[in-house]
């Protein structure tokens, strides 16, 4: 796909003298990914730094059929931000705050705006935007919305679906949806809003979004024990739930391996226990009642003790402050990082129903052994919602390449035990190009031809961020 030299031109006169990049060598942060699967390419980079602009932007590469790839803060997983000769259009000089309303709960941001600043700005007006996750120093919450971000925090709050009460989106054709707002309750027709979030840029540009914003939670407890077994870590996790009435917010499995390779690689992690176990959970509970209103550590010690009588708890450890807490989070935290010493990394982000995730480890350790010997698999994350990063570590005495070379053949082999729990391949990265056949495999024709449908009616020309989500689909042209 070659752009003709005249239309990169206009292009850069509409974006404006600090709108464009089209130096190959000032191009690399944004066509590389976390992951090195893909490098990218694209003949002009623009950055629009408004609304109106990225409109005009979207209308001239309508008018010409020029495909677009927008990207937010590049720390997508599936490569869904990545071009592969479109023009690509960077969000990252939209950041206005344009509205702060605590009385509202809520705050209306533009696509750029970086996670862990809404965060902080949240926090300054009394309030918690509860989506966290690792690249909350780089992420922006365009992109946070357009895959439907989760993180460690949804147990309690929800994904990015249920944090966002309005849009306002650049549509294929350049016309400009302003469905930003703050209500809580709109029964007018269609949810549109819905169609946007979790459409990875494949139905339109999201230039701003009104989120929505919960009481900041001051009490805060973690703990991290060592479990009998993941049965035993759910069956916890049903008494946690119970006990704590409606303040468990984190519930992360981690497996023995996992917590060996964090210690074993990352400087100043340490465990906490003296003795080795299985299985490990990292939970906490946070309320926004202050400490005169609600024991929080008294709910706590209630949830490890009844644990402890029913035998599902081994050990276990309660932090006393807030450093101690979060240095039983850096064991959790550095989980990804800790396995790249460990060689090749084969990577799965699968969600089963939670009460199927001990018969789904069972199954998927069998599969992994049988598939390539040896290989050590690493499944950890967030089993309050029944979502695990599936992990896969090369066998120690395997050639890397020679391992990721199995890429997909054990994808397929792993996806295939999550679709006979009914479960999900992609539980929170989205699709991306790196799922397009996964979609084929596992959804229905039924599925697939309303995605398709709306695909065709939004964007008749395809132009934008062509093969992520439904891959080479053919267009039914209007006669």
């Amino acid at each position: 796909m070659t752009i003709e030299p005249v239309h990169l031109e206009s292009l850069k006169k509409i974006s404006g003298p600090k709108g464009w990049i089209d130096d190959q060598a000032d191009m690399s942060g944004f066509l590389q990914e976390p992951r090195d699967k893909y490098q990218g390419q694209t003949p002009l980079i623009l950055l629009p730094d408004s609304t109106e602009q990225t409109a005009r932007i979207v209308r001239y590469c309508a008018q010409y059929k020029m495909p677009i790839v927008p990207q937010g803060g590049n720390s997508g997983l599936v490569g869904g931000a990545i071009p592969t000769g479109e023009i690509l259009l960077s969000l990252k000089r939209l950041k206005a705050i344009r509205q702060q309303d605590a009385s509202n709960l809520t705050m209306t941001v533009e696509a750029g705006c970086i996670l862990s600043h809404i965060q902080e700005l949240a926090k300054n007006m009394g309030c918690l935007f509860p989506l966290s996750l690792a690249a909350e120093g780089s992420c922006m919450i365009g992109g946070n919305i357009s895959t439907n971000a989760g993180g460690v925090n949804v147990l309690h709050y929800g994904n990015m679906r249920n944090l966002i009460l309005g849009l306002e989106v650049v549509l294929p054709n350049g016309e400009v949806w302003h469905g930003l707002g703050g209500l809580r309750k709109d029964n007018t027709g269609y949810d549109l809003k819905q169609l946007f979030i979790g459409a990875e840029g494949s139905l339109g540009i999201i230039t701003a979004a009104t989120l929505k914003l919960s009481p900041y939670p001051h009490e805060k407890q973690t703990a991290f024990v060592a479990v009998r077994d993941p049965e035993a870590a759910v069956d916890l996790l049903t008494i946690a739930r119970n006990i704590s009435g409606d303040c468990l917010t984190a519930f992360e499995i981690i497996p023995r391996v996992g917590i060996d390779m964090v210690t074993g690689n990352m400087p100043n992690v340490r465990n906490p226990m003296t003795q080795a176990y299985d299985w490990y959970i990292l939970l906490e509970c946070t309320s926004s009642l202050s400490r005169d209103l609600l024991n929080l550590e008294a709910v706590m010690e209630r949830i490890l003790s009844a644990g402890l009588e029913e035998g599902l708890i081994l050990d276990g450890v309660i932090a006393k402050n807030n450093a101690e807490s979060e240095n039983l989070w850096h064991l959790r935290e550095n989980l990804s990082e800790a396995q790249k010493f460990e060689g090749g990394s084969i990577k799965h982000d699968i969600s089963v129903p939670i009460s199927a995730i001990p018969a789904f480890l069972i199954e998927a350790a069998r599969v992994v052994e049988a598939a390539i010997p040896g290989a050590r698999a690493v499944p950890f994350g967030h089993l309050g919602d029944g979502n695990l990063h599936y992990n896969i570590s090369q066998p120690k005495n395997m050639a890397k390449q020679d391992f990721l070379d199995q890429w997909e053949n054990l994808n397929r082999s792993v996806h295939d035990v999550v679709d006979k729990f009914s479960g999900s391949f992609s539980a929170e990265h989205g699709i991306g190009r790196m799922k397009t056949d996964d979609m084929l495999r596992y959804k229905s024709k039924v599925e697939m031809d309303m995605m398709t449908k709306i695909k065709n009616t939004l964007d008749p020309d395809n132009i934008m961020n062509p093969n992520v989500i439904i891959k080479h689909h053919h267009h039914q042209k209007k006669s």
